[in-house]
């Protein structure tokens, strides 16, 4: 359950970066509605917690499936290959939902980085964590 809440918050933590640092990522809506709207920081947090917990999600069920099937090219390129799949569940994630909005394949490349980087860095910090992480 720990390492299972460690890529939920490396998600949110990752996405909130993405939004603040990468141009071209940008929370556009609320995730659901609200019968008394207290403003725009409200709906970007619901939004933001719910879209990173779906990268969480898949970063920890989905990933490691992907990275089996991809073993070839990882073993090939060096374990770089991870990077693209990294790409795809983000991408993939700016799919399911509109309220997360990356507008080109630049914003999706830097939005990626950032969440390698900062599950790097969420591992050092979590030295139990790191073989089972990511």
């Amino acid at each position: 359950m720990g390492r299972f809440l460690l890529h939920i918050i490396t998600g949110i933590l990752a996405l909130w970066l993405a939004d603040k640092y990468v141009s071209g990522v940008e929370f556009t809506g609320p995730f659901f509605i609200i019968s008394i709207n207290q403003g725009g920081i409200r709906e970007f947090f619901h939004s933001l917690i719910f879209v990173g917990a779906f990268l969480g999600f898949l970063s920890f069920f989905i990933k490691p499936i992907l990275g089996l099937i991809t073993l070839p090219l990882q073993i090939i390129t060096f374990g770089l290959f991870s990077l693209v799949i990294n790409l795809f569940l983000v991408w993939f994630t700016d799919k399911v939902f509109p309220e997360l909005a990356i507008v080109n394949f630049l914003s999706l490349l830097w939005t990626t980085l950032i969440i390698s980087v900062t599950t790097i860095f969420i591992s050092a910090i979590f030295p139990g964590a790191r073989k089972k992480f990511f």
